[in-house]
């Protein structure tokens, strides 16, 4: 997420003014700089409906498959959101021990994975439950716990969570 900081500013009511033309993707990247930021100033994520407008924003307009973590200390306080891994239109390899590494390098105490579907579509595919067990065992290993596997797509999203498959 970059974006010329020069190109927007706040006023004096809050509001967010650019001086120049942006592009779509500059005002994309913006949103979702700034909705991490609210992630980041909650004093808690009771769950990933709370941080779906981010993913939302930050993995749906997309052309490729990515996969990211959300990774949350004990407290379920945001330490950050990474995109891990990209792929291509409907296919990431993705590996848990990278995971898990990026995990305890961070001292993330739970996880809320994310990835976008490009076709719109956000119903998991069999590839993509299987990836999650495969993922969430190995954290289990290390005590990093998987709090849910949100599937986003322009269609809208699913949260394995929800649908008890976690």
């Amino acid at each position: 997420m970059q974006h010329d900081s020069d190109s927007f500013h706040r006023d004096h009511l809050g509001r967010h003014l650019t001086l120049r033309p942006v592009t779509r993707q500059e005002l994309i990247d913006y949103a979702a700089t700034l909705l991490c930021s609210d992630l980041l100033e909650r004093p808690a994520v009771s769950g990933s409906h709370e941080a779906i407008s981010f993913l939302r924003m930050r993995l749906c307009h997309e052309e490729r498959e990515l996969f990211g973590a959300l990774f949350l200390d004990h407290k379920h306080r945001v330490i950050a959101f990474e995109v891990l891994f990209m792929g291509t239109l409907d296919f990431t390899a993705v590996h848990p021990r990278e995971i898990a590494r990026r995990a305890l390098t961070l001292n993330a105490a739970s996880v809320i994975l994310a990835h976008n579907h490009p076709s719109g579509d956000p119903e998991p595919s069999d590839s993509d439950l299987k990836m999650t067990y495969r993922i969430r065992d190995a954290l289990a290993l290390v005590e990093v716990r998987v709090l849910d596997h949100v599937v986003l797509g322009q269609l809208g999203h699913v949260s394995m969570a929800d649908r008890a498959l976690i």
